[in-house]
C-alpha cells in the first residue's frame, strides 16, 4: 500500500503575504507539517505542491519532495482540489491512499497523522477528516431575524453538555481518502467518512496575521506545558 501526503503552498496569499515561509517558532510555517508527515512511519513519500521556487527550496531542505504546480492552478480561484488532482497526475507510482494536510493549521497533536492512517485502514473509510469540538451556541440569520440552533432558554453549561449532543467543526489540518474514491468524485470527503478528534485548542486556521500570532502563541504555551 502506497500512501502519500500532499501540502499545497502557493506562493500567493492576499491576505497574509509569504506565510508559508514566514517564520512560525524558529521555523518557517511549513516546515512543522513536513516534520509532522516525516514523523508517521505508514507515510511513503511527503510533495509539496508549489508555483514558488522559495517555498520549494525550504520544502526540499526539510525533506519534501516537491510538485511544480502550474500557474493557472495557483491563483487565488483554484480550488485545492485542483492542486490535488494535478499532484495525482504526476506522483508515480499512484498512490493508494492520499493525505492533504495543509500548512496553514501548524498544531497537530504528536503522533495525530499516524494514528489517523491506522484508523483510516482498519475502519475501511473511503475518506477521513480531523475535527475539533466547539462549545459556541449557533445561529442563523432569515433577514432582519436572528434563529438560535439551540434551545437559549435551557442554555447548558460547558460541563454539563453530553456527548451526543456536542458540536465539532471540521479545522482543516487533517484529510485522508483513497485515490479512488478522489478519482471517482473530484472530492477530498465522501462515501464512508471517518474522523479523528483533535482537541479545541488544536483548532485553529491562519488566515491573517492575528491568527499567525494567536497560534504561535499557543504553539509556545504548549511548549512550556510539555504537550
Amino acid at each position: 500500500m502506497n500512501i502519500v501526503v500532499i501540502i499545497p503552498a502557493r506562493g500567493g496569499s492576499k491576505g497574509l503575504p509569504g506565510k508559508n515561509i514566514r517564520e512560525f517558532a524558529g521555523k518557517p510555517l511549513i516546515v512543522h507539517t513536513i516534520e509532522h508527515a516525516l514523523g508517521a512511519p505508514l507515510v511513503d513519500t511527503v510533495y509539496v505542491s508549489t508555483d514558488d521556487a522559495e517555498i520549494a527550496a525550504v520544502s526540499g531542505d526539510a525533506g519534501a519532495s516537491i510538485i511544480d504546480r502550474p500557474a493557472e492552478l495557483a491563483v487565488d480561484m483554484a480550488t485545492t482540489e485542483s492542486a490535488i488532482e494535478h499532484a495525482l497526475s504526476v506522483i508515480t507510482p499512484s498512490p493508494d491512499i492520499v493525505v492533504l494536510l495543509q500548512a496553514t493549521s501548524p498544531l497537530r497533536p504528536e503522533g495525530a497523522l499516524q494514528e489517523a492512517l491506522e484508523k483510516f485502514v482498519v475502519g475501511n473509510y473511503d475518506s477521513l477528516l480531523s475535527i475539533s469540538p466547539t462549545h459556541r451556541f449557533f445561529w442563523k440569520v432569515a433577514g432582519d431575524i436572528a434563529v438560535a440552533e439551540h434551545d437559549y432558554t435551557n442554555r447548558p453549561r460547558r460541563q454539563d453538555i453530553l456527548p451526543e449532543d456536542a458540536r465539532f467543526v471540521e479545522n482543516g489540518s487533517l484529510y485522508i481518502f483513497t485515490r479512488e474514491h478522489f478519482e471517482a468524485h473530484g472530492n477530498r470527503l465522501g462515501g464512508r467518512v471517518g474522523y479523528v478528534v483533535f482537541p479545541e485548542e488544536y483548532g485553529g486556521e491562519i488566515d491573517s496575521a492575528a491568527d499567525f500570532a494567536m497560534l504561535e502563541a499557543a504553539h509556545f504555551e504548549k511548549d512550556r506545558d510539555g504537550k
